[in-house]
């Protein structure tokens, strides 16, 4: 440009800025930038203030921001500051989108799933956090209805029901399928109803701090057992058992001791709690079902 004064026509624009014939006039159409004065002969001509708008509507246009908030920006109603922030929030979500979208076709191809399963894995990695939160408590509030609010259960229901604000912005493949594999946990009527038991059957056993004592005696004894190869129906098996239950037990009391831990040393009920701290981007405890079967085997054994 040679100075402020010179008019521009809809040609010259198009070959400064690069924009077509065919936008500079529905810009000019729709009032983004009109013209600044017209030729003798009906022709558009802008002056270097409005080919100054020009490329900022380009600029704004390349950003994804719609015509109207352009407008909107140009009439100073609103700054690009905000323009700029709400665009950022909403680029944030689809980034998150995106990338839950990448984290689910990525463990479709780990998994080689059906179609189904393909379909169930994306709708299920796509719900809200309220949404996720909601398959938790009606899975909780089914499993604990009857207990009492004094009784150790409904603390375990509380913990049951802690779940992750949400998916990671950046979810990586297994924290996608602890979900799916956490929907599909809970959804298990055989799974449900052997908790429902546990529930039930714990209302009359240990408190918490036992249970956690003899967890703790199990881990340390019975795992150690089993990691130096001690046979529980071995006298040393013996030995062993006798650190972590009473000797003085009946033989009748450790039969059904044994019995009931059969029902509480549950794969699946453990794997549920694992479940979360691959969500929380945890390492989850290792299992301690094998220590428990051991110790099941040597009280029958001994019994």
């Amino acid at each position: 440009m040679s100075d402020d004064s010179e008019l521009y026509t809809v040609g010259r624009i198009a070959r400064r800025t690069g924009l077509s014939v065919h936008t500079i006039r529905f810009w000019s159409n729709t009032g983004v930038v009109p013209p600044t004065v017209r030729s003798a002969g009906g022709y558009r001509l802008y002056d270097a203030t409005a080919v100054a708008r020009f490329d900022l509507v380009r600029t704004l246009r390349d950003l994804g921001i719609g015509l109207e908030t352009v407008q909107e920006i140009l009439t100073r109603q609103i700054t690009v500051a905000e323009v700029a922030r709400a665009h950022v929030r909403a680029l944030d979500a689809e980034i998150r989108t995106l990338k839950l979208r990448r984290a689910v076709l990525g463990g479709i191809a780990e998994r080689g799933g059906t179609t189904e399963e393909t379909m169930i894995m994306h709708r299920l990695a796509r719900l809200s956090a309220a949404e996720r939160q909601r398959v938790i408590d009606d899975f909780v509030a089914e499993t604990f209805a009857g207990a009492g609010p004094e009784d150790d259960a409904m603390i375990v229901a509380e913990w049951m029901r802690e779940l992750p604000a949400g998916l990671p912005d950046d979810p990586a493949a297994d924290q996608v399928e602890a979900w799916l594999e956490l929907a599909e946990l809970v959804a298990d009527e055989g799974f449900r109803g052997r908790l429902r038991r546990i529930v039930l059957d714990g209302a009359s056993g240990p408190r918490i701090e036992e249970g956690f004592d003899l967890r703790r005696r199990v881990l340390e004894e019975a795992g150690n057992a089993l990691a130096a190869g001690v046979a529980p129906g071995s006298a040393e098996g013996g030995r062993v058992l006798d650190r972590i239950v009473d000797p003085r037990l009946p033989a009748g009391e450790r039969a059904e001791l044994g019995d009931r831990l059969r029902t509480l040393a549950d794969a699946q009920v453990e794997r549920y709690w694992q479940l979360p701290a691959v969500l929380n981007g945890r390492e989850h405890s290792p299992s301690v079902i094998p220590a428990f079967d051991w110790l099941i085997a040597a009280l029958h054994a001994h019994g």
